[in-house]
């Protein structure tokens, strides 16, 4: 690997399930770009996301802290002012940090006003963009709704539509995600019955389409730059609305869809909490067999699409000669339910929902040994932080980052991070489960632990918890924490709940070598704290205090 250039290609999907790969064994979507990738890197097979929505969870891959930490507990909550990002590590070493897609920040503009710091200036800019320089964001938000629109921001990619043609106040709507009637009515995404229908928007200018030419122009522009950088690549899709153009919504039908896991007992005396989630709108559309016939083959579509542009992005990258420089992560924020355990959407902790799809690849020599390989060490989505960090030859300070760096298994130098368990956390203070279970914002906090054998999940508000035995249960169909038997694992579980809530997350402004250096210096500063006569320590010290007195006026 050449020394002068060292870079990284950070790729983030919207809502892709861990197990709809053909790498992970999907038997009948073929994701032969992501493939290729994974048999030049690892793939990590228990990679777990800090909290299974948007914000909150990528808030935590840009920090490398969990959710406990900098508190941006759901979508629209503000990162805080001051918390540090990769954006600010990165700089310190002298590498750059680029945006180009989603993050779904929510700024702090009362912090930015309490501090003075002008939106539009550098560090206000970067405060407001989780530490990256964008080059482009597009959240992929624009729904609009009879009281106004979802993102009120500018949208970078309705207004390419619009140069491009495409008439509409709202083309995103109209056209990227809406089909159309034969007799020209808009047979909108939002509609999940149309989601067999293509797109009506030709392939080249879809969302997915146009954000990897976006990345291969950055490329281009920083093929020889002076510093190293990281490029975030943050896809909107495959994320709802679920359609897609031609060819790609007529690729899969039903017999392509898997079987969906769910059973009966499931409903019978839920967890309170499950219970409100399966009772909401999404989860009883997707409870109906007919709406995943048209969602699944339509979300396959979305993914073979993004696979296949990856395959056009990976090309760039080899015929440039930066394939051989960059250190190349696929990934995402979370997954989708599709109908399993009665359930849309994502929110809460089956697998399906909080475990991703982690796919690093490392061009250094020095992970010859474990390409293609796959690693089933517990890993969280705060260790790529570090990994960047160190890959770029930095220090990690790890009185800031809270999670560990992925370089010794990608160069087959230690099996796992020396973690036995994981963490995930999830407010549900806003939604319609907190209004039927009653509970104030406070109480509406869920936290997962899991190890490879078991997950128990913790529900603030005086209700039992969930548990279940992963490895004689693991498509986690029966919830064991109501069940007599299991004492010991919850109190195992519990126990380390409440050793991970104990960790030291606040004190970031000082390392450990730095509060060690503080250790023995107070007679040097001029503090003489329990001396008697002086003779406790070396007479050299007290010459300060000591001496002859001078002449009073």
């Amino acid at each position: 690997m050449t020394a002068a250039r060292k870079n990284i290609l950070f790729i983030m999907f919207d809502q892709l399930r861990f197990d709809y790969l053909s790498c992970a064994g999907h038997p009948a979507l073929h994701t032969p770009n992501i493939d290729r990738l994974a048999q030049k890197g690892v793939r990590f097979d228990r990679a777990y996301v800090q909290s299974p929505i948007c914000g909150s969870s990528r808030m935590s891959f840009y920090t490398g802290r969990y959710v406990h930490s900098h508190g941006a507990q759901r979508n629209n909550f503000p990162l805080k002012v001051g918390e540090h990002t990769l954006g600010d590590h990165l700089r310190a070493i002298g590498a750059d940090c680029y945006l180009i897609g989603k993050t779904h920040m929510q700024a702090d503009a009362k912090g930015l006003e309490r501090l003075g710091i002008a939106p539009d200036s550098v560090i206000g800019a970067r405060q407001a963009e989780c530490g990256f320089d964008v080059v482009l964001r597009d959240d992929g938000l624009w729904a609009e709704g009879n009281e106004g629109i979802y993102d009120t921001r500018r949208s970078p990619y309705n207004e390419y539509l619009k140069q491009r043609g495409y008439e509409a106040d709202n083309p995103w709507h109209v056209y990227a995600n809406a089909a159309a009637t034969d007799d020209g009515e808009i047979a909108s995404g939002w509609l999940m019955a149309n989601a067999d229908q293509p797109a009506n928007i030709e392939d080249e200018d879809s969302e997915t389409v146009w954000l990897t030419t976006r990345c291969i122009e950055f490329l281009d522009a920083h093929k020889d730059a002076a510093r190293p950088w990281l490029c975030h690549l943050s896809y909107i899709k495959p994320h709802w609305p679920y359609i897609v153009p031609a060819p790609y919504h007529a690729l899969y039908g039903p017999d392509d869809i898997l079987p969906v896991n769910r059973d009966p007992k499931e409903r019978d005396d839920p967890h309170p909490v499950y219970g409100a989630y399966m009772d909401s709108l999404v989860s009883k559309t997707f409870s109906r067999d007919e709406v995943r016939e048209k969602v699944i083959p339509a979300y396959m579509g979305l993914i073979k699409q993004a696979d296949d542009q990856l395959g056009r992005l990976f090309a760039h990258l080899e015929a440039t000669g930066q394939m051989e420089n960059t250190l190349i992560v696929v990934t995402s924020d979370h997954g989708d339910y599709l109908g399993d355990h009665w359930m849309g959407e994502k929110d809460l902790f089956h697998d399906c929902s909080v475990k991703i799809p982690l796919i690093v690849h490392d061009p250094d020599s020095a992970a010859d040994a474990t390409r293609g390989t796959v690693s089933d060490a517990l890993i969280e989505a705060i260790d790529l932080a570090p990994t960047f960090l160190e890959w770029l030859g930095g220090d990690v300070p790890d009185h800031i980052l809270e999670g560990h760096s992925l370089l010794p298994l990608l160069r087959g130098e230690a099996r796992d991070t020396g973690r036995d368990f994981v963490i995930s956390e999830y407010d549900y203070s806003t939604t319609g489960a907190a209004q039927t279970l009653g509970l104030e914002p406070r109480q509406c906090r869920l936290f997962m632990v899991a190890d490879r054998n078991w997950k128990l999940v913790h529900a603030e508000g005086g209700f039992r918890p969930m548990l279940f035995d992963l490895a004689n249960d693991p498509d986690e169909l029966h919830d064991l924490g109501g069940q007599p038997g299991h004492e010991q694992i919850i109190e195992l579980m519990y126990e380390r709940l409440g050793r991970w809530a104990r960790r030291m997350s606040q004190r970031t402004a000082l390392s450990e070598a730095e509060i060690k250096a503080m250790r023995g210096k107070a007679f040097g500063k001029g503090v003489f704290l329990g001396l008697y006569d002086g003779s406790e320590v070396p007479s050299d010290l007290l010459r300060k205090i000591t001496g002859k007195t001078g002449r009073r006026p």
